[in-house]
Order: C-alpha cells, then sequence, then structure tokens
C-alpha cells in the first residue's frame, strides 16, 4: 500500500514536536547543570535526526521514479563534478519507455554511479567515463566505463561498498579491466524484490551474523550494534547487508519480521 504524504507529514510533525518539548524541557529544568542538559538535550537531538533520516529513507523507498527522471537527477548530481573539475562525462540516456524504478533502486542507482565515477578519478589518470542505463523489464542495467589505468578490480576495496549495495539489492558486479585503456562496470540491479522465504531458520548464518541479526530484530541500530559486539559501524553495515542478500529481504524492517516470524 503507498504511504498517504499528508498522513506521513503530519505524523512527523507531531514527532518533531515532541522532540522540540522535550529539549525545552531539558533546558530548561532546574534539577540538571548545565554540562548534564547540553548532553541530554544532544541525545534527544541525535536520536530525533536519526529518527528522521530512516522515515525519509522509509517514504522515498515507497515511491517509484520514472528511469528517465531518475537519470536525469543522476546528471544533476554529476554536475559540480563536471563543471568544476576536468572530466570529461558522457551520459547515455535510458529508453523513455523503461519501466518504472521502485525508490530503492532509483537511490541505489545513483549512489552506486557516484561512487563508482568517485573510485575512478581516484585511481588517476581518468580524463572520459560513459555512463549507460538500460533496461529490460525486470532490471535496471547500469553500464560505467573509464579510460583510465585499467587496474581495477572486483576485489579493490574502492569498489567495496559498490559491491555491498548491489548485492544488498539482489543484484550483480562485474568488473573488467584492460591495462592502459581502462575499466568497465556492468551493473544489474533488479526491479522485483526476490521473493521472500518463510522464516531465516532455513538460512544459513554466521554465529556473528546471528549475533547482529539479534540486536537488528531488538531495534538497535548500527551504531548500538557495533558498541555491543565491539565492533566498528562498517562491520555491522557489512554484516546487515549480508543478511539483507540471504534473506531477500529489501529492508530491515522485512528482516525483522523473518527473524521473528
Amino acid at each position: 500500500m503507498t504511504a498517504d504524504p499528508h498522513q506521513l507529514a503530519a505524523d512527523q510533525a507531531d514527532r518533531h514536536a515532541v522532540t522540540l518539548e522535550s529539549i525545552l524541557a531539558v533546558l530548561r529544568s532546574r534539577r540538571l547543570d548545565d554540562r548534564a542538559a547540553r548532553t541530554m538535550a544532544t541525545d534527544l537531538a541525535a536520536g530525533a535526526l536519526v529518527d528522521l533520516r530512516t522515515a525519509s529513507d522509509e517514504f522515498r523507498d515507497s515511491l517509484v521514479e520514472p528511469v528517465v527522471g531518475a537519470f536525469a537527477r543522476l546528471r544533476n548530481d554529476l554536475r559540480p563534478l563536471v563543471r568544476h573539475g576536468d572530466l570529461d562525462v558522457q551520459f547515455v540516456e535510458p529508453p523513455a519507455t523503461g519501466r518504472a524504478l521502485p525508490g530503492e533502486v532509483a537511490h541505489a542507482a545513483r549512489a552506486i554511479v557516484r561512487s563508482a565515477v568517485l573510485a575512478f578519478v581516484d585511481h588517476g589518470e581518468t580524463n572520459r567515463v560513459r555512463i549507460q542505463w538500460d533496461c529490460d523489464g525486470l532490471n535496471l542495467l547500469i553500464d560505467i566505463r573509464d579510460d583510465g589505468r585499467g587496474e581495477l578490480t572486483a576485489h579493490d576495496d574502492s569498489l567495496r561498498p559498490i559491491a555491498e549495495r548491489v548485492a544488498a539489492l539482489g543484484g550483480e558486479l562485474g568488473v573488467s579491466s584492460t591495462p592502459g585503456w581502462g575499466s568497465d562496470l556492468a551493473i544489474r540491479l533488479p526491479l522485483d524484490p526476490p521473493a521472500l522465504p518463510e522464516s531465516l531458520d532455513s538460512v544459513a548464518l554466521s554465529a556473528r551474523e546471528r549475533e547482529v541479526l539479534r540486536l537488528v530484530a531488538s531495534g538497535a541500530r548500527n551504531r548500538a550494534i557495533a558498541g555491543e559486539l565491539a565492533i566498528s559501524e562498517n562491520t555491522v553495515k557489512f554484516h546487515v547487508s549480508n543478511l539483507l542478500r540471504k534473506a531477500g529481504a529489501a529492508s530491515r524492517s522485512e528482516l525483522v519480521a523473518l527473524a521473528t516470524h
């Protein structure tokens, strides 16, 4: 069911009001000294900001974007890099009749392309990048090619965030490079979520993944999970991405539903 934007806006306004009232109550409290009041107010504001970003992500993911419009937003995102740098970027437009993209796929696709372009630039000697999107009815097909040194591999650290994001969406990433001629990234992102298993009982998980899953199911965010397990937030994100991929879940809420089934 598509979310009602008016109801979402009203709910968000209510949450903002509660947060502001809570912060004011803390700052006006005579039982707290200045340092304690600032600390508590900061914690309240930080928590509210996390909730806002989560709500924004969930609302964005519930929408769809025409593929041409999503590609236009990508061009706009990369405009500063093109305008203020020496990089020549060629955009190959997707077909206007291509299937609309789920919000999560459109958002991820733009982030993936931006990360890939920066990875090409960081490797040096890249003057031109060609970005092409296409749709086959079931998948968004992304091809990103540069004219750099041609040394990128699928195991390159700069491509790890891309690989994790593609895997979380059930997609595929291919990397081919020719020394002296450049590198090419071929990415396939499914437009439909994979069929969900009835539960996670039949899914093979490592001991660490089960610990992360238990904390995710409890409602803990990545920072809290990292503190509980004495690991970095990046490691938590890696485990969550693997859990999403193994479960075939498109979001943390679906993962929690499977974990508590």
